[in-house]
């Protein structure tokens, strides 16, 4: 189930749009002058499928319609005024489907709370359940990120408080679980993480480099993925004898096709070994002569490549996102001669090229990177690594911080990775040279007719 259109009628009180999706190209770009209400579309679109109602009431609209590839459509409508049949700052969600009577599901308003500084609307229940950090936000906020992480925590804690009171219908759930929509924002340098100590209380906020935290997360990733590849050696390597015994001879494994194999399964490990998957074996190579392989070495030889293959392929799907995204990065970042690999014990390692006489140091650390080198690398990351295929990604100006030259390679880039991670893409831009002479893919904002 994939969206193929959205439409939004009163949006600020004054826009109309119609954005068609394309389902083919899996990319999607939004082009306009500056307050015509990209980011406000890419907002709902995230608010209503990940439940993020308190985002969703604050966005001005009269309606939003997203419809699916199966002719099914959910509407979304805002009851801005009373009458008798709808209490005023209702929301509406309507689900039509072919052939079936159309239901609906009312979202009530929730309490309003006037005497706090947090600029959020929220149930006394959610205040009462706010963590400590975010309960004295009113005396930290100024970093934008701080508001929008802590909205998003807010949100949660929102969205529980809903589910525990009103009754969410199966069909509106079931919808929700079958989009998945990841929205990555344009502020994605700085990570909002709390401090927490032995007590509650004293928890405080603190702001964490994403660079740095994506670095130590993909750390983590790849040791798990090293601890798998090691429990599968063992269950292998234990059972390996036995097999070689049971193995019947195949007449039809050549050796030439038996050292192809071997061949292969080196080159396989040397990639792994490349980006640092695997540590460097200086034993692991096989020179194998014809006169080598009779009949009962072929037999444990063609158990053995089995085996390997089995113990790899743990690491396919990892080792070539790490590649692309090592392509993609050293590519960019040639310019200003770094170069980015890959450790299981730091994730991202960072070294410069260049030879300089103010510092011994090859090294950088993440947050040594320039912005815009961070906000690229954030948004790769996340699109190699945090989202579940199938998604539809949510970009907002990813012309951030990027120069000409970066931006004119982004779209090819993007296109790349759409096909690895099996992503589709709405973008939405105020750049052309993103663009460049892929027109057919934008959808270009326009104002009311005068």
């Amino acid at each position: 189930m994939r969206i193929k259109q959205i439409s939004i009628r009163g949006l600020f009180g004054i826009f109309d749009h119609l954005i068609p999706l394309n389902i083919d190209e899996r990319i999607t770009i939004i082009h306009g002058p500056n307050g015509f209400g990209k980011t406000a579309i890419l907002r709902i679109l995230n608010s209503f499928f990940n439940s993020r109602y308190v985002e969703l009431r604050a966005i001005p609209f009269k309606d939003f319609r997203v419809e699916f590839d199966d002719n099914s459509r959910i509407e979304i409508i805002k009851n801005t005024e009373t009458s008798e049949n709808a209490e005023k700052n209702n929301i509406v969600f309507k689900f039509y489907q072919p052939y079936s009577e159309a239901v609906y599901f009312s979202l009530k308003p929730p309490k309003i709370r006037s005497d706090r500084g947090f600029p959020i609307v929220l149930e006394d229940s959610v205040i009462q359940e706010m963590p400590y950090t975010l309960k004295s936000l009113d005396n930290h906020i100024g970093a934008i990120t701080f508001y929008e992480q802590a909205l998003e925590i807010v949100d949660n804690l929102s969205s529980s408080n809903l589910k525990s009171q009103e009754a969410i219908p199966d069909w509106l759930e079931k919808l929700q679980s079958n989009i998945n929509i990841r929205l990555i924002e344009s502020q994605r340098l700085l990570n909002f993480v709390p401090n927490r100590s032995s007590r509650r209380s004293a928890e405080t906020p603190s702001m964490l480099s994403t660079v740095s935290a994506y670095s130590d997360e993909l750390a983590k990733l790849m040791q798990d993925k090293f601890k798998e590849y090691g429990t599968i050696s063992q269950s292998l390597d234990r059972t390996f004898p036995v097999r070689v015994v049971k193995q019947q001879s195949s007449a039809d494994l050549t050796d030439e096709q038996l050292r192809d194999q071997l061949n292969e399964l080196e080159a396989n490990r040397s990639r792994l070994i490349e980006v640092g998957l695997l540590d460097k074996d200086e034993d692991s190579e096989f020179q194998i002569q014809p006169q080598d392989i009779d009949e009962s070495t072929k037999n444990a030889l063609s158990v053995y490549v089995e085996d390997v293959e089995k113990k790899l392929s743990v690491f396919a799907e990892i080792a070539s996102k790490i590649e692309l995204l090592r392509k993609i990065i050293n590519n960019k970042f040639a310019y200003s001669y770094k170069e980015i690999n890959f450790s299981k014990e730091k994730g991202f390692v960072f070294t410069t090229l260049y030879q300089s006489s103010l510092s011994n140091s090859k090294t950088l650390l993440p947050p040594d990177l320039s912005s815009g080198e961070q906000h690229e690398l954030v948004l790769l990351y996340e699109l190699l690594f945090k989202v579940q295929p199938n998604s539809l990604v949510l970009i907002d100006e990813p012309e951030l911080s990027l120069h000409v030259g970066w931006q004119v390679q982004f779209l090819k880039d993007l296109q790349d990775i759409t096909q690895l991670a099996d992503l589709n893409i709405l973008m939405a831009t105020h750049s052309p040279d993103i663009i460049q002479d892929r027109w057919d893919l934008t959808v270009e904002l326009k104002g009311p007719q005068k």
